[in-house]
């Protein structure tokens, strides 16, 4: 039996957690919040992709400029006794 009271307590703790959730600090982002229109859904999407297009296309470009210059620069730098 000491198992099945076990079981039963923590359900009723996680259920007690659970009638809490509107009710606490975050409880009024969540009754504020609201499905987003398809628009604004679409903005968001693009801005999104935008931004990680960017940040690949620097990341690639990082990683071409290393590969081909940084042994270059390297063999330079090594050269001149630095």
């Amino acid at each position: 039996m000491a198992f099945l009271d076990r079981a039963r307590r923590v359900q009723d703790q996680f259920d007690g957690r659970l009638r809490q959730v509107g009710h606490g600090k975050y409880g009024r982002i969540l009754r504020m919040a609201r499905k987003p229109e398809v628009d604004e859904y679409v903005r968001v999407l693009e801005i999104t992709a935008i931004g990680a297009i960017i940040i690949g296309l620097v990341g690639f470009g990082l990683y071409i400029f290393f590969n081909q210059a940084g042994p270059w620069i390297w063999h330079q730098l090594s050269a001149a006794g630095l």
